[in-house]
Order: structure tokens, then C-alpha cells, then sequence
């Protein structure tokens, strides 16, 4: 399976270009909704450059400190980063984790509201559904890279995985389920439960209850998948991904109810 195309001196990797058509997608989104609440879309596009380099600083540092178990089979441990700190700026070694991008991320939106002096709980609920869409697309990329499968499968839908891309000990089982596919559907009901709730439900939500929902739908997704993967990272014997979407359950759940609660009681 091609893993990207060339273009004279240049190669294109379709895990690259759906993740940037992704990006442009969620502003895409993310400009309607502002300019359907009666803000300027312009100021999606001035975000753009913070949201993207701090999440790409946050979702490269949580693969340095959080491995997979695939790159610490090629020797990738958080040890070989920090002995060969080049490696570290090198993005087609390794990869790349959701949970840190989610943090960085939303750290430098935190930094561009404080700047700009504009409120940040209402910027997270007009890039919520973008955010959700951007995922959606993005996540199709991992079809092309062969990544992000599940545990072995006879099910009708279960994939092909070519041998150099499967795991130790996995070299002679060739179907795994899909779990990217799985996320990508799970995420295309997160963007169109964001716009209906953003419609539905428009004079009884808070600043910042959209992303507080996005984070908890999604949050729920990506731990009960953690189950069906393989190609886990594990610190001290716990798979880092599934506790942090567990606490972020938690928090955002924790959030949302004591708003709604304490709202109700007034």
C-alpha cells in the first residue's frame, strides 16, 4: 500500500496531507460557527498558528515520554530521545500523540485569549465541532500508514496489515480490526452531537460547556478503544493513554455537572 505520493522532489505522505486537509476542514467549521453566533471568522485563522505549533509541540512530547510499544521495539524509548535529542525534532521518527496535542493545544489557546485579551471559554466552543471534524479526517490517515489497528480479528471488516508493519510476536496473523475506523466514526457522531447541541440547546449552555462535552465524548471513545489496541504505551505497566482520557472523563464530567448543578439551584 502507497504511504504517500511524489511529486517531482517531494513526497507526499497521506497521513501528512489528511491531516492537513483536516486542519483546514476544522477552521473551515470552526469559521461558520463564529460567524453563525455573530463573531469574525477572521479570528479562527489568526489562532490557527498558536493551536497548531503548541499542539504539535505537546503531541510530540507525549510520544517522547509515552512510546508505543511499536517504537519501543525499534529502539524508540523515551532513553534513545533524550541520548539523541536531534531525533527529537525529527517528526518522521516516531510519532505523534493525541493526548499531548490535546494539551498543547488548548495551553496555547489559553496564551493567544490571555494576549489577545479575549475570552477563552467561548473560543473552545467555537473550535470544538472543528476540532472533532479535523480528528475525523485526520484519523484516515492511519489506513495509508497501516497503523493504529486493533487486536487481531475474523470480523467482515477486519483489515490487512503487511507484515513489516505488524508487532513482534504478531508476524503471522494478518487481520486486525480497524480502529481507526472505529475512531473515525465515533468522531463523526462527536461533531454532529456538537451542532446539534450548539442548536438545540443554545441559551441554556455556558461558555466552554461545548468543549467540556467534546472532551468527554471523546474522552469516553479513546478509553474504551484502548482496549482493542495493541500498540499500547505503558508506563509502569499502565497504558498512559487510557488513565489520561480516564481523568479527563472525569474532570470534564466533574465540570459539567457541578455547573448544571449549582445552576439549577440558583
Amino acid at each position: 500500500m502507497a504511504e504517500g505520493i511524489s511529486l517531482g522532489p517531494l513526497f507526499l505522505r497521506w497521513n501528512g496531507v489528511l491531516i492537513a486537509l483536516g486542519i483546514s476542514a476544522g477552521a473551515l467549521l470552526a469559521g461558520y460557527e463564529t460567524k453563525r453566533r455573530g463573531g469574525d471568522p477572521e479570528i479562527i485563522y489568526y489562532l490557527l498558528p498558536p493551536l497548531i505549533g503548541w499542539g504539535l509541540i505537546g503531541a510530540r512530547l507525549w510520544h517522547i515520554f509515552t512510546p508505543p510499544l511499536s517504537s519501543v521495539q525499534l529502539g524508540l524509548t523515551t532513553g534513545h530521545y533524550l541520548t539523541h535529542p536531534l531525533d527529537m525534532l525529527a517528526l518522521w521518527i516516531g510519532g505523534l500523540g493525541i493526548p499531548g496535542a490535546l494539551l498543547g493545544g488548548t495551553f496555547g489557546l489559553f496564551l493567544f485569549s490571555r494576549k489577545h485579551e479575549l475570552p477563552f471559554w467561548q473560543l473552545t466552543d467555537l473550535l470544538a465541532p472543528g476540532l472533532a471534524l479535523a480528528q475525523t479526517i485526520g484519523r484516515v490517515g492511519n489506513y495509508f500508514n497501516q497503523e493504529l489497528y486493533g487486536l487481531p480479528a475474523n470480523v467482515p471488516w477486519a483489515i490487512l496489515i503487511q507484515p513489516d508493519h505488524r508487532l513482534i510476536g504478531y508476524e503471522e496473523i494478518e487481520y486486525y480490526h480497524p480502529l481507526f475506523a472505529y475512531e473515525v466514526l465515533m468522531n463523526i457522531m462527536n461533531v454532529a452531537l456538537l451542532l446539534w447541541l450548539s442548536r438545540k440547546f443554545f441559551h441554556q449552555l455556558q461558555a466552554g460547556d461545548l468543549f467540556l462535552a467534546y472532551l468527554l465524548f471523546y474522552s469516553a471513545v479513546r478509553f474504551l478503544l484502548e482496549f482493542l489496541r495493541l500498540d499500547v504505551a505503558l508506563m509502569a505497566g499502565v497504558n498512559a493513554n487510557q488513565a489520561f482520557f480516564a481523568v479527563l472523563f472525569v474532570i470534564a464530567g466533574g465540570v459539567l455537572y457541578r455547573r448544571h448543578r449549582f445552576a439549577r439551584e440558583l
